[in-house]
C-alpha cells in the first residue's frame, strides 16, 4: 500500500470526514434532512417485469434514513437504483459463479444488501460507510446472510483489510462490479488516484460503475440543470429552506470536489480500455467500465430503458461511448 500513502492521507483530509461529517451523521441518523414523503419509484416509467418489481417492493421495506434524503435529492435516482439493481440480478442468473459487488460508500447500502437477499446470496455485497448510523440501519432488519458491511471510510478498505479480516477475505480476490455513488467528489477531484485506488479490488473482467455529479463547461448551463432539479423534482421532498440549507451547508463544499466529464474519462481510461455512459439525470451521470469489451456489454444488454422523462435527459445521452463523445468535443 506504499503507493497509496500520501492518497490515504489525503482523503483523511478530505471535507466527507471533516466539515461535512456533521451533516452525513444527522442525515443518516434522521435527524436531519428528511423528505415530508418518502420516495416511491414510478412504475409507469419501467416495464413489466416481475423481477424488476420484486426488487422495487423489496427495496422500499429496506430503505434507511439517508436513502429517503438521497433519492428525494436528485431526478430519478431512485429509479436508477433499481434499474441497475434488476441488471445485475439478471446478470448474476446468467453466471455460473455467485456474483461479487461492492457498494462504495453508498450509506446504508441498501441496493446491495437487497441484492444479496433476494438473489439469496447469488450476489454476495460488501458496502461500506463511515458512519455507524448507516451501520444501524444496515442491520435494522438482521445480520443479513450475504451481505456484509465495512465500517469505515473506502479508502481505509485496503487489500491488506480484506485478508486479515475473516468475514471479509471472501472478497479479497476481487469483485466481479464495484459501485461508487457520489462518493469520490465527497473527498476531492483527484479521480486518477480514486479510480486507481478503487480498481485494484477489481477482477480483470470486472466491471466499475460510477453515478456521480460533474461540473460543465458552461457554468450557467450547470446552474440551469440545478434550477431543474431543485424546482421541479426537489419541491415535492422539500421546502424551499432546507433546500437552501444544505446548498449552503452541503452542495458549496461538494462542488470543490466535482470534475467534468472530460476529466473523468482521463481517469477512467487510466485504468480501463471501455466506458459508456448509462445514465443521466441533469448534472447527474452514471458511467460503467471494464477492461472486457464482451463482459460490459453482457451487463448493458441486461438494463432496462431508463426510468426518467426525457426532459431531465441532456448529451452524452445513454449508451454513448465516453471516448468517442469527448473526442467530439
Amino acid at each position: 500500500m506504499q503507493a497509496f500513502t500520501d492518497f490515504i492521507a489525503e482523503c483523511d483530509r478530505g471535507p466527507r470526514l471533516n466539515q461535512l461529517a456533521g451533516f452525513f451523521a444527522e442525515t443518516a441518523a434522521g435527524k436531519a434532512g428528511m423528505p415530508i414523503r418518502r420516495p416511491a419509484v414510478d412504475t409507469r416509467l419501467f416495464p413489466y417485469d416481475a423481477l424488476l418489481h420484486r426488487f422495487v417492493e423489496l427495496h422500499s421495506r429496506r430503505q434507511g434514513f439517508f436513502d429517503q434524503h438521497y433519492h428525494s435529492s436528485i431526478p430519478y435516482r431512485l429509479e436508477e437504483e433499481c434499474r441497475m439493481a434488476h441488471a445485475l440480478l439478471r446478470y448474476s442468473q446468467l453466471n455460473t459463479n455467485d456474483v461479487l459487488l461492492y457498494s462504495l460508500g453508498t450509506a446504508e447500502g441498501t441496493m446491495a444488501r437487497s441484492l444479496s437477499e433476494l438473489s439469496r446470496g447469488s450476489i454476495r455485497s460488501l458496502s461500506c460507510s463511515p458512519n455507524a448510523e448507516n451501520y444501524k440501519c444496515f442491520m435494522a432488519f438482521g445480520e443479513p446472510a450475504h451481505a456484509s458491511f465495512f465500517l469505515g471510510p473506502f479508502h481505509r478498505l485496503t487489500k491488506e483489510h480484506l485478508r486479515s479480516d475473516k468475514k471479509l477475505e471472501p472478497f479479497s480476490d476481487g469483485f466481479d462490479f464495484i459501485l461508487e455513488d457520489t462518493t469520490f467528489q465527497m473527498y476531492s477531484p483527484n479521480r486518477p488516484k480514486q479510480i486507481e485506488f478503487v480498481a485494484q479490488h477489481l477482477k480483470a473482467d470486472g466491471i466499475l460503475l460510477l453515478l456521480e455529479k460533474f461540473r460543465a463547461v458552461d457554468a450557467g448551463e450547470y446552474q440551469g440543470r440545478e434550477s431543474q432539479k431543485d424546482f421541479g423534482f426537489k419541491t415535492h421532498y422539500f421546502g424551499t429552506e432546507e433546500i437552501a440549507r444544505k446548498t449552503k451547508l452541503v452542495l458549496t463544499t461538494m462542488h470543490d470536489g466535482q470534475v467534468t466529464l472530460a476529466e473523468m474519462a482521463r481517469a477512467v481510461y487510466a485504468q480501463f480500455k471501455h466506458c459508456v455512459v448509462t445514465w443521466n439525470s441533469g448534472n447527474f451521470y452514471g458511467l460503467a467500465a471494464s477492461n472486457s469489451r464482451e463482459n460490459l456489454w453482457r451487463y448493458l444488454s441486461l438494463m432496462v430503458h431508463p426510468a426518467i422523462p426525457f426532459e431531465y435527459v441532456y448529451e452524452p445521452e445513454p449508451y454513448t461511448d465516453l471516448a468517442r463523445w469527448v473526442r467530439g468535443l
